[in-house]
């Protein structure tokens, strides 16, 4: 949105072009020198220092959301950022030029049932641009860019001591937060996670964090061998055999406090679910690929153990708890950041997460 700006950022000081990943058609990407943005009413620019690559990106890249996400061409992706604030629209007063700060991609209208009790990220105007609602690099421009504009109420100020790759992973790290936060953890106790990718990895980080005694591992292959870095103590590969039965025997044969799902995989909804003790509760983390309905879950089992299952919208409310754990070197995730790109590399960065090559865990694209 254009307008103009506080006076002690006068349009002339600020870039005019910028280079960015522009999709323009379904599965087809360019990195092209388009108009830089200007800050509105509540907003700032921001130049982008990283950017990692999300699991949705890839199926946003191709298309196969067309019409919703992105809702058309030409679009820039990309939403798992960090930068520094170069220009303020009118009306912020808690940013300056030369802060430090992570993104999210969500915004709430501010107004509807949900935002007012903190639940933005299920806003109900979601697609109303009219009524405020932003979802950055969604259905609203994002930030595989050299600049990018964003609401104050989407982007949280970093410490000094933090860098601009580990503020891109605040919002990996917010999702399995919120995650927890649902959920609880119980101190003492028992948590399994499935798929061990980025998400995964950081939920066993953070699951400790909030109490775990012990954190069961389900996955394969060199990720699963990463999960003893990110803390796991029992790793459970289930080509080896019942997922399920090794991690009940595992948690005393009566299941685990917490089932963890951060797969998306078909299958492992109902694995969580027989993974869990009596009273026990399950998190979806994880996204099934577009047209994935869904594996039979057992009713009765659920109903008669009073087991609780909880899905998880991105990471409202949780930024700035993340940021002050990364800071407070309470939660590493620099670790986890296996390959960086310039943007002029982005077909190649994609090729590296997508096929997982070199061992890929998580690709950071670094637009300046």
């Amino acid at each position: 949105m254009s307008t103009t700006l506080a006076d002690r950022q006068p349009a002339s000081t600020l870039p005019d072009r910028m280079r960015a990943l522009v999709l323009t058609a379904p599965g087809k990407f360019e990195i092209q020198t388009v108009p830089a943005p200007r800050p509105g009413q509540g907003e700032v620019l921001c130049k982008v220092a990283a950017v990692a690559i999300c699991g949705s990106d890839p199926e946003i890249i191709r298309g196969g959301l067309a019409g919703t996400w992105p809702p058309g061409y030409p679009f820039i992706p990309g939403h798992e950022w960090s930068g520094q604030v170069v220009a303020i629209g009118p009306g912020v007063v808690d940013l300056q030029p030369g802060d430090r700060v992570a993104g999210q991609a969500h915004c709430g209208c501010g107004t509807c049932a949900n935002c007012m009790e903190g639940r933005y990220t299920i806003c109900e105007n979601y697609g109303r641009a009219e009524a405020g609602q932003r979802h950055y690099g969604f259905i609203t421009q994002g930030a595989y860019a050299q600049y990018a504009v964003y609401s104050i109420k989407s982007v949280n100020r970093m410490p000094d001591g933090m860098s601009f790759r580990e503020g891109a992973l605040v919002d990996t790290a917010g999702v399995a937060l919120h995650g927890l936060e649902l959920s609880g953890v119980r101190p003492g106790g028992t948590v399994a996670v499935i798929g061990p990718g980025p998400i995964g990895l950081i939920a066993m980080r953070m699951a400790r964090i909030l109490g775990a005694a012990r954190i069961i591992a389900v996955g394969r292959g060199a990720r699963l061998e990463a999960s003893r870095k990110a803390g796991a103590d029992v790793l459970v590969n289930f080509e080896s055999g019942d997922p399920v039965a090794a991690v009940r025997a595992a948690a005393n044969g009566l299941g685990v406090d917490e089932a963890i799902e951060c797969s998306g995989a078909p299958g492992t909804f109902r694995q969580a679910v027989e993974m869990v003790h009596k009273g026990g509760r399950v998190v979806l983390l994880g996204v099934p690929a577009a047209g994935y309905v869904m594996e039979p879950i057992p009713f009765k089992h659920v109903v008669h153990n009073e087991i609780a299952i909880y899905g998880v919208r991105a990471n409202p409310n949780v930024s700035r708890k993340v940021i002050g754990l990364i800071g407070a070197g309470q939660l590493r995730v620099d670790d986890l950041i296996s390959h960086t790109f310039p943007l002029e590399d982005f077909a190649t960065a994609l090729d590296t997460f997508v096929n997982r090559r070199d061992g890929a865990i998580k690709v950071v694209v670094e637009p300046n």
